[in-house]
């Protein structure tokens, strides 16, 4: 059975009874995220466009991925149109507190700084923190303490969780905090850093996108991060669909075959820039 087939199967089969749960919601006061969604008929999911699997941004300016796939199965099994909100990692949580957006699909790791400002669902997928590099020696590392040293230059995202660790554990090394993952990778092709910290999807996909560039990145990460979905704070009947939602999507396989395309078949990179 194709993605495609999976996903209309369980659109079918979820989109009348978490319709009707929404609707509920909606009239009660306790959940005024479920009021604005029911009301406008729009789920504001927020993400960068610029981690992939997980999000990109394609050659014709869409964005594409596993959260885009996953945000479109929720907005279909809600009966609501799905608008994606673009915008900086680092502005994605506070935009969330503010309810400028209803639920953020960007990579995010749930951490308990991250879960004291707003309530996660999931995790919808596990990875981890590694390195992408041009040095077969800084590749070869056992420990994130042989990073730690004044020589070695590091790129992460500004607001990631690669950010915090690399401040936490390294803290003699020289870190740069970029925009984008983008901007972190051009610095290391350009010559300017030694290393990217990154999730182990980005730093993997990386390599296949820049084939000739010398890349390399470790066979273990350094960390194991749980990727959950971020929800707007002050609606837990919001929470309680997210978590139905989630356990439809695991129990009918839709969420192992979304995975799977994205994680398991490269044939999508050819879409890219």
């Amino acid at each position: 059975m194709n993605i495609r087939s999976m996903l209309s199967q369980f659109i079918a089969a979820f989109v009348t009874l978490l319709l009707a749960v929404a609707n509920v919601s909606a009239q009660d006061s306790s959940a005024p995220v479920l009021q604005r969604i029911a009301k406008t008929q729009t789920l504001r999911v927020g993400m960068t466009g610029d981690q992939p699997p997980f999000n990109v941004t394609n050659r014709e300016g869409k964005i594409i991925g596993m959260d885009v796939d996953l945000a479109h199965l929720l907005a279909g099994s809600m009966g609501v149109q799905l608008e994606i909100v673009e915008m900086e990692f680092s502005k994605l949580l506070p935009a969330l507190e503010d309810r400028e957006l209803d639920i953020v699909m960007s990579g995010v790791t749930v951490t308990l700084q991250r879960n004291v400002r707003v309530p996660f669902v999931g995790p919808y997928h596990v990875s981890g923190i590694s390195i992408l590099t041009k040095s077969e020696t800084l590749a070869s590392i056992q420990t994130s303490d042989q990073l730690n040293s004044k020589t070695v230059r590091i790129a992460v995202l500004r607001g990631s969780t690669s950010e915090n660790f690399v401040e936490a554990t390294l803290g003699q090394a020289d870190l740069t905090a970029t925009v984008s993952h983008a901007d972190s990778i051009k610095l290391l092709l350009d010559g300017k850093v030694d290393v990217v910290v990154a999730d182990a999807p980005i730093c993997a996909l990386s390599i296949l996108r820049h084939p000739d560039a010398g890349l390399i990145t470790l066979t273990k990460p350094l960390t194991i991060e749980p990727i959950g979905i971020a929800v707007a704070p002050g609606d837990p009947q919001l929470v309680n669909l997210m978590q139905n939602y989630m356990k439809a999507l695991r129990a009918t396989g839709a969420l192992e075959g979304v995975r799977a395309k994205w994680f398991s078949n490269s044939s999508w990179l050819a879409q890219l820039p």
